[in-house]
């Protein structure tokens, strides 16, 4: 049975727990106690014999009518002394039983009663009470067709709970496996009870935000593949036009193959932007890049560090196993956290990676100048860059991390930033190995 049941049948028992409490409460104020109309009703012989019988005799008659009966019941009737009760009792008992009223004794199964208010039974009948004991009292058995009756209320609505609430259930299930498989990039994925379902209303809802989301989205896409594409063109026609120039004027002036060197960095520059925005809007259609075993070590092993100024170390554990992975987006990902370790690292960084149980970490550290705690959420940003003189004189457009990001994502794998044993930045990837 779903969660939603059981909560809905806590919720009943405990309101008819309650309910039943409530009703015992009130009931007791406002007519006694109910246990002790039960026991009256189980009772109702011996009292009747009382009071038809016994009480109907004359003066002269009635103690012998009682002893005839202490023959013939199984019942015991005892004359007792009026004033060894009334300390016993209760104010309001006490006042029933001075008025002549029965008195119920649920836990001894009897009751008492005054003989009578004038002494007309016997001499000093008014001092005495009668003690009726032994009866067929049995409270448990009350309470057993009570408790009965309302497991038979609960049973009856529970029932249709049950039903709805299996319908309602299947529904939610729906819309939560449409909202998992939207959030992972299936665009298309879409809610769909039926009209008569209870979440209808609220999964069109769902379906019409998805749809507004879904064409924002390819939206976007488009323009960046488009925008992407369309500058292709003319960045090869400047390239061209570049190549001619150095041909015909580069030997005219010293500083003229200066600046051509300049535009043609300006022109790789371009290339490279084109080239990683593509790339990010590639990572949205993660379903075109079918996933497949990977040993761990050996594609580390593979990355490739930039050279540079700082030396560069590798430090892989033993037993690192296999994951499921694509080996092109996962090795990008790595490479570009290492380029970005060697951009900002002053004389080392490094690459390590370990398993503990189920998961792998793999850390890439650098003694640089590391990342202020504040930004550490920002710098996954596309386009996001550090507002510091070294951030500003290095090449790089602030895409490097979004595309490593979004790579790990398709893994089921995440990224975080921590100060580095070497006294810059640690990026740590922690990858789920199911």
């Amino acid at each position: 049975m779903n969660r939603l049941f059981w909560r809905f049948a806590a919720l009943v028992l405990l309101a008819i727990t309650l309910a039943t409490g409530a009703i015992y409460i009130t009931f007791s104020l406002l007519f006694g106690d109910p246990l002790e109309e039960m026991a009256r009703r189980q009772a109702a012989g011996q009292i009747f014999l009382l009071e038809q019988y016994i009480d109907q005799a004359g003066a002269d008659e009635w103690l012998p009518r009682l002893n005839k009966v202490r023959e013939v019941s199984a019942a015991s009737f005892e004359l007792e002394p009026l004033a060894a009760l009334l300390p016993r009792l209760s104010a309001r008992q006490r006042q029933q039983l001075l008025d002549g009223d029965i008195i119920i004794d649920v836990g001894g199964k009897g009751f008492y009663r005054r003989v009578d208010r004038d002494g007309n039974r016997y001499i000093g009948s008014e001092a005495d009470l009668i003690h009726a004991s032994h009866l067929p009292i049995n409270i448990a058995q009350a309470l057993g067709m009570e408790a009965i009756r309302f497991a038979l209320i609960a049973i009856f609505l529970l029932l249709p709970i049950g039903w709805w609430t299996q319908r309602h259930w299947r529904g939610l299930l729906s819309l939560s496996r449409m909202t998992d498989a939207f959030g992972q990039g299936d665009l298309s994925a879409r809610a769909g009870p039926r009209q008569p379902s209870s979440i209808a209303p609220l999964a069109a809802r769902f379906n019409q935000m998805a749809d507004r989301i879904s064409q924002l989205l390819e939206a976007r896409r488009d323009l960046l593949r488009s925008v992407s594409h369309e500058l292709r063109t003319p960045i090869a026609r400047l390239e061209f036009s570049l190549e001619l120039l150095r041909e015909q004027h580069g030997a005219d002036h010293p500083a003229i193959p200066r600046r051509l060197n300049a535009m043609g960095s300006d022109v790789e520059e371009l290339k490279t932007l084109v080239n990683e925005l593509l790339t990010l809007t590639q990572l949205d259609h993660p379903s075109a890049l079918p996933a497949q075993p990977l040993a761990l070590a050996p594609l580390l092993e593979a990355c490739v560090a930039p050279p540079g100024k700082a030396s560069y170390s590798l430090h892989l554990a033993p037993q690192l196993g296999q994951i499921q992975g694509h080996a092109r987006l996962l090795t990008r990902a790595i490479n570009n956290l290492l380029g970005n370790a060697a951009k900002y690292a002053n004389t080392q960084f490094s690459l390590s990676a370990m398993r503990a149980g189920e998961k792998i970490f793999i850390h890439v550290d650098d003694d640089g100048p590391g990342i202020p705690a504040g930004a550490r959420e920002r710098v996954f940003e596309p386009f996001y860059r550090l507002d510091r003189e070294q951030d500003h004189a290095s090449s790089g457009f602030g895409l490097g991390l979004a595309i490593c990001t979004k790579a790990l994502q398709l893994h089921g794998a995440s990224i975080t930033i921590s100060d580095s044993p070497l006294g810059g930045a640690r990026f740590t990837i922690l990858i789920q190995d199911i």
